[in-house]
């Protein structure tokens, strides 16, 4: 796997864990879901992602799209 695929897993999982937390919790945790595409669309326009820095330190390999 690399570092493209996991940020768009873990963008995935947190935007699914939010949506059934507001359902089930309380709506506040659709906050989370916005701070996801938020970070999306950032990443999307700049190339910089912060959690690909973070995913890189933990050993995932480099991908073509996010530097």
């Amino acid at each position: 796997m690399n570092i493209d695929r996991a940020v768009m897993l873990l963008a995935g999982t947190l935007v699914l864990v939010s949506v059934v937390l507001a359902v089930t919790v309380s709506t506040r945790w659709l906050v989370l879901t916005a701070f996801v595409g938020a970070n999306l669309l950032q990443a999307s326009l700049t190339g910089f992602c912060p959690a690909a820095s973070v995913l890189r330190r933990f050993g995932v390999a480099s991908g073509c799209a996010l530097r």
